[in-house]
């Protein structure tokens, strides 16, 4: 999925939010007005010296080319973007290029084109001894040509003979793999202590890779603190978008190099960290001790609610703050979250036009052999589509008209499934009536054809995180030999104002499913701020406990956009009572010795003991009876069957279930018998190859394994209107429909019995 470069939730009530900041250090003044220094300027103020580089790879796959690349025609086109951090310089860049291309092609006069931002850096020769095989390159990049966003391109130059030859011919193609790789060597760029950068050092939008930032606690975390961290986690998760967000926990002790989140509460202190003397919420940033060209980001607060609206401040008002250090002297209580409002999430109360969703720029496409126009848009996992035709989407889109009547068409795919094709109209070439010719002076007509359509996704098409892909495909006529010239004057658009709109539909999901808890983090997710959330940690939490909870909370800010700074954090589960009206995130990295666990024990589909594990299992033939069912994620199965066994294994379980504190809420637990078991669980909820694995109502990791072991749906949260409700449940109970309809049809004819009775009585009465 492609990232959007916009603000990933709303900042307007930023600036009102926050009357901010004065600095209690010696240095810089924090102000609004102070204007954000350029990096030049930043690396002169820096007064330590840049350490060695270092090199790493990207794959195509990783800068997002989901497939190979294939090229095709006499000049077939097909690339990347990539970017470089801005705290880094590359000094030497290269393409190790995997390719093949057809036997066909003519040497003299075909070729290969690598280019970076437009301009060529190698030219590949394509000799016949080579055609149709498996081919590495190996092609230095020179650094000059490289910025801070860069597209790399492959274009093919194809011609397969000296004669009148066909554009379109099959024999023109080239692939380039997408495991062709880049290699990057950069030296780091020491930047100012300065507010006004971030995110920048801690995460970098140009940066493809996975975002992965240590954060460090002065002391053994309590309540408060975690809460604090947790809403600085998520804040990185949501910016740091399809790259994914991996929070490693320390306590006491920085990480030896490399950037880092630093949480310094009261008297609290981390080795080699030093700060002013406290006069309330203060957000500062300074450089690493033992790696001069790492930040360390230092959130400090005489209590713990000081340290949470620093945290707060942070991550809905970072680009307010300037300067080494801000002390936060007013900040107003942000406005709650109402259900289903996630700034990543389609609107249920609105339409949602395309331009919210994608840049303009990305909904053109031109050339006969276009990208795919991509559309990415989250769903709230809940929405009941029953008896519905599905989301409707209007679509309207533009075109440069066919020349004649074809087979050109617009096809519609949803997440890599046709939906649906439309055709392309010709051009109209009778002369223009008197009253078109009059609007035509009004209103000059554009030189693409507009069309619209309304047509319906199904629900069941659309997992949470889905995309519409849009093709634009064009037939070519072949006029003869020496005839068949393409002109490169097709355009293609999706216009901004096209809509897609889930109004209309109610929330009601059977429950427990592993698969809207990974993929969107429901029930959590349903509001944005986790104000209905409590996360629930062992009464002396480890390390891996810690970095567990903290990556959760990046997963909850990346599916909805915005900051958790309302979730409620319990160690050992004291509060569970004032907590029954929440849904429960509960996290045990020793699960075998957990008294909450143990409690609960008759609640959970499995069992975890110093000495044995046990899983209920849901069989073949429970899905094989059930295979009449329309909708089998609304029907309770039970499980079959149910394995103990003892091992020293480290495997992690992931499980929901109903709350045994009140009926409608969720419990959603990740356990493991060790520590090491919560990182393989939060890496399987990371990693999209493992997380479609992860479904049901249990699933359990072993490594890079995922396994769903049972699937029982034993409640339902949200709700239907009244005749819905019925209709629904009678659907589910055919045999009380038969009932019903013996009943109804008993009590019918009971009342035309007493009817045609008394009419009777009465016609013998008029008689006598």
């Amino acid at each position: 999925m492609t990232e959007k470069s916009r603000t990933p939730w709303r900042m307007a009530p930023v600036f009102a939010a926050i009357a901010l900041l004065s600095a209690p250090m010696s240095g810089p003044s924090s102000a609004l007005a102070q204007p954000k220094p350029s990096p030049a300027a930043a690396a002169a103020q820096s007064e330590a010296p840049p350490t060695a580089g270092r090199s790493y790879e990207v794959t195509f796959r990783q800068l997002g080319a989901l497939f190979p690349l294939q090229l095709r025609g006499v000049q077939g086109t097909g690339g990347v973007q990539f970017g470089v951090r801005g705290d880094e310089v590359v000094t030497r860049a290269r393409l190790h290029l995997n390719y093949a291309y057809s036997p066909a092609l003519l040497p003299e006069i075909s070729h290969l084109r690598v280019l970076v931002n437009e301009q060529v850096v190698a030219t590949i020769p394509v000799p016949n001894k080579q055609g149709g095989q498996a081919l590495q390159q190996v092609i230095d990049i020179p650094t000059r040509l490289i910025g801070e966003f860069n597209r790399l391109n492959v274009e093919l130059i194809g011609h397969y003979t000296m004669d009148c030859e066909d554009p379109a011919h099959t024999s023109l193609w080239a692939n380039v793999g997408n495991d062709s790789r880049l290699e990057l060597s950069v030296d780091p760029l020491a930047l100012a202590n300065d507010l006004a950068f971030l995110p920048e050092p801690f995460f970098d939008r140009r940066d493809s890779r996975a975002l992965k930032l240590p954060i460090v606690f002065a002391t053994q975390p309590d309540a408060a603190q975690l809460e604090a961290a947790g809403t600085l986690s998520s804040w990185f998760g949501a910016l740091a978008g399809f790259r994914g967000a991996f929070f490693p926990a320390s306590v006491g002790q920085l990480p030896p190099t490399g950037n880092a989140v630093v949480l310094v509460q009261g008297s609290g202190a981390v080795p080699g960290v030093s700060l002013p003397q406290g006069s309330g919420p203060t957000v500062t940033m300074m450089a690493h001790p033992s790696d001069p060209t790492a930040k360390l980001l230092v959130i400090s607060g005489r209590d713990a609610q000081e340290l949470k609206r620093a945290a707060a401040a942070v991550a809905v008002g970072a680009s307010a703050l300037s300067g080494p250090s801000a002390t936060i002297t007013d900040f107003k209580q942000i406005s709650p979250r109402k259900p289903y409002d996630a700034p990543n999430w389609l609107s249920t109360s609105r339409a949602v036009k395309f331009g919210e969703l994608e840049d303009a720029e990305k909904l053109r496409v031109s050339g006969y052999y276009p990208d795919l126009i991509r559309v990415n848009f989250q769903v709230p996992p809940d929405l009941f589509g029953w008896r519905k035709q599905g989301i409707p989407v209007h679509m309207k889109y533009r075109y440069t008209a066919r020349p004649e009547t074809d087979k050109s068409t617009l096809n519609v795919n949803v997440n890599e499934q046709f939906l649906r094709s439309l055709p392309l109209r010709a051009m109209d070439h009778s002369p223009p009536t008197r009253l078109e010719g009059m609007l035509n002076k009004v209103t000059p007509a554009s030189d693409l054809l507009p069309a619209e359509e309304l047509f319906h996704i199904p629900l069941f098409k659309l997992p949470s995180r889905s995309q519409v892909q849009l093709h634009y495909h064009y037939e070519i006529k072949k006029e003869g030999a020496c005839k068949d010239v393409l002109l490169d004057n097709v355009r293609g658009t999706v216009e901004p104002d096209s809509t897609i709109d889930i109004t209309g539909f109610s929330h009601f999901l059977a429950m427990p499913d592993l698969a809207a808890f990974g993929n969107s983090g429901f029930p959590f997710s349903r509001l944005a701020d986790l104000s209905e959330t409590a996360v629930v940690l062992p009464a002396q939490p480890e390390v891996a406990d810690y970095a567990a909870y903290l990556s959760l909370m990046g997963l909850m800010g990346n599916v909805t956009g915005y900051p958790a700074h309302a979730v409620t954090v319990d160690l050992g589960g004291s509060q569970l009572n004032a907590l029954s009206d929440k849904d429960l995130l509960v996290i045990a990295s020793n699960g075998a010795k957990s008294p909450l666990l143990e409690q609960w024990a008759k609640y959970l589909p499995f069992s975890l003991t110093p000495n044995a594990k046990g899983f209920r299992l849901s069989d073949y033939a429970s899905r094989l009876l059930n295979w009449w069912d329309p909708d089998q994620r609304d029907r309770v199965k039970p499980s079959r069957s149910e394995i103990t066994f003892t091992s020293a294994s480290t495997d992690a379980v992931i499980a929901g279930f109903e709350s045994p504190l009140k009926s409608g809420r969720s419990v959603v637990l990740l356990a493991s018998s060790q520590p090491s078991g919560l990182e393989q669980a939060v890496n399987a909820l990371l990693t999209p190859d493992l997380l479609r694995h992860i479904q049901g109502s249990t699933a359990v990791v072993r490594e890079k394994q995922v396994n769903s072991l049972a699937a029982e749906q034993t409640y339902h949260v949200g709700s239907l209107g009244p005749v819905t409700r019925v209709q629904w449940w009678l659907s589910r109970h055919p045999l009380a429909l038969v009932v019903l309809g013996v009943v109804a049809a008993a009590l019918i004819g009971l009342l035309l019995y007493i009817v045609l009775r008394a009419r009777a009585h009465a016609r013998l009465k008029t008689q006598a």
